[in-house]
C-alpha cells in the first residue's frame, strides 16, 4: 500500500466519492439490459432445454444407444465425463423423469451440433420407462432433458492419476464417456475400467470400447457365467483382482447394480483403501425396499391414502407401502421434479405435513434441518401410514 501522507491519505475517500459521482453525470443515461456473464451462465448451464432423438442403435442384444441433439442447433450444455441427464417422459397417463448417464464424451457435445448420448438396458419386468426407451424412441421423437447433473466424474485436486473404475452391466456408460474423454486427449488420468458382465454375447458397448483401448484406456472384461472357451478374467470383481490391476495410488469408482455395491464395499474392505479414494455412483430407487433394516415388514402389502397439496389445489392418491412417494405421485399423474432418484440432489424435497414415512438409509441425503423440520427427498421416502405432503408447484 502507498502512503502518500496524512492529510491525503485520511481525505482520500472524499476525493474517490467526488470521482464517482462525476463519473455517474458523465454515464449515459441508457441502461445496459445485457449482462455478458448471465449470457456465458445461460449457454453452459441453461436448465431443462428441448431435445430431438437423431440416432437409436444397438449397443448389445439387450440395449440401445440414443442419441440427443438440441432442437436450437446449438452445443450442448457443459458436462463433466460420469455425469447425467434427466429426461423427461409421458408414458400413458404417467408424468416421469429419469435419470441416465451419459455414455457420450463432453467432447461431443461442445461439436456444432453437438450431441449427448444415454445407454439403456431393457428391463427385467421392473423398469417401464427402460423397455419404453427400448421399444418406442425412434429418431425424431423430442423430449425434455436437463443435461450436466451429478457429482460422479474425475477431480484431479481429489483424485489420485490412475483410475479403476469397477462396472457391471449397464453401469459401464459414465466410464464409457471417460474413457472417450481420455482418448480425445481432454481429460489427464490413466483410466482402468474392469467391467462385470455374465456372457460376452451381451456385453454394453463392447466393440465401441475396445476400439479406443491405448496405453491410457485399459478395458478388462470379466465374465460371471460359465462360458467355454472364454481366455479372459472369470468370476466377479474380487479384492484379488481389484488388487491385480490397481497401482501404488488408486482412485476407484463404481457404478453398477446394487447387488453390486454390497459385495464391492466388503472386498475394498480387505484392501484397506481409504475412503477418500473410492467413489460410488448414485444407484436409483431401491429395487425392494423391504430388505433395508428397519423397514416394517409388517406392512409391505398395505395401501396408504396419501393427501398432495400443491399450493390451494389438493388431491388425494394411493400409494403403496412399498413404493416410493416419487412412484404414487408418478402413478397418478402428478408431476414432481426429480433428479437423481437416489435421495442426493434434493430436487424432489418435500414436506410431510402428516404420518409416517421410511427414508431408505442408504439414499438419505437430507440436511440435518431437513430431518428436523420432517422434509423428506420423495424418492427415498415411502408411506408407513396415511400422511399429507406438500410439494413444489410446478
Amino acid at each position: 500500500m502507498k502512503i502518500k501522507g496524512f492529510l491525503k491519505d485520511v481525505t482520500g475517500a472524499k476525493r474517490v466519492t467526488a470521482a464517482r459521482l462525476d463519473a455517474f453525470a458523465k454515464a449515459s443515461s441508457h441502461i445496459e439490459k445485457v449482462d455478458p456473464i448471465a449470457e456465458v451462465v445461460k449457454e453452459w448451464h441453461p436448465g431443462r432445454l428441448e431435445v430431438v432423438v437423431t440416432d437409436v442403435r444397438p449397443a448389445s442384444k439387450t440395449a440401445v444407444t440414443v442419441r440427443f441433439e438440441r432442437t436450437d442447433g446449438k452445443k450442448m450444455p457443459f458436462f463433466y465425463a460420469g455425469q447425467y441427464l434427466v429426461l423427461d417422459l409421458k408414458i400413458g397417463d404417467a408424468v416421469v423423469s429419469r435419470p441416465y448417464s451419459i455414455s457420450s464424451a463432453p467432447c461431443e457435445g461442445r461439436q456444432e451440433p453437438g450431441f449427448a448420448e444415454i445407454t439403456v438396458r431393457r428391463s427385467k419386468g421392473d423398469g417401464f420407462v427402460a423397455d419404453f426407451i427400448n421399444e418406442r424412441v425412434r429418431p425424431g421423437d423430442v423430449f425434455t432433458a436437463q443435461v450436466g447433473c451429478g457429482q460422479f466424474y474425475y477431480e484431479p485436486l481429489r483424485d489420485a492419476k490412475h483410475v479403476v473404475a469397477l462396472a457391471g452391466g449397464v453401469g459401464i456408460t459414465p466410464f464409457a464417456a471417460m474413457a472417450k474423454e481420455v482418448a480425445h486427449g481432454t481429460l489427464d488420468m490413466d483410466l482402468t475400467i474392469l467391467y462385470g458382465s455374465v456372457s460376452s454375447d451381451d456385453i454394453v458397448m463392447k466393440e465401441e470400447l475396445d476400439a479406443i483401448q491405448s496405453d491410457r484406456v485399459r478395458i478388462v472384461h470379466v465374465l460371471s457365467g460359465d462360458e467355454p472357451g472364454w481366455e479372459g478374467e472369470k468370476g466377479f470383481l474380487t479384492a484379488d483382482l481389484i488388487k491385480k490391476y490397481s497401482a501404488d495410488d488408486t482412485t476407484y469408482f463404481i457404478c453398477g447394480p446394487q447387488a453390486m455395491y454390497t459385495f464391492l464395499r466388503e472386498e475394498l474392505k480387505k484392501l484397506d483403501i481409504p475412503a477418500r479414494r473410492v467413489r460410488f455412483e448414485v444407484f436409483g430407487q431401491a429395487k425392494d425396499i423391504t430388505k433395508f433394516p428397519g423397514y416394517p415388514v409388517e406392512l409391505k402389502d398395505e395401501t396408504f391414502k396419501m393427501t398432495v397439496r400443491r399450493g390451494i389445489h389438493e388431491d388425494v392418491i394411493d400409494a403403496k407401502a412399498t413404493e416410493s412417494i416419487v412412484t404414487a405421485l408418478e402413478r397418478a399423474a402428478i408431476r414432481i421434479d426429480t433428479g437423481c432418484r437416489s435421495g442426493e440432489c434434493g430436487f424432489c424435497r418435500t414436506k410431510v405435513i402428516s404420518g409416517s414415512v421410511y427414508v431408505c438409509p442408504e439414499n438419505d441425503g437430507r440436511r440435518a434441518a431437513d430431518k428436523d423440520f420432517g422434509y423428506v427427498h420423495a424418492c427415498a421416502a415411502y408411506p408407513t401410514s396415511d400422511l399429507t405432503i406438500k410439494i413444489p408447484i410446478e
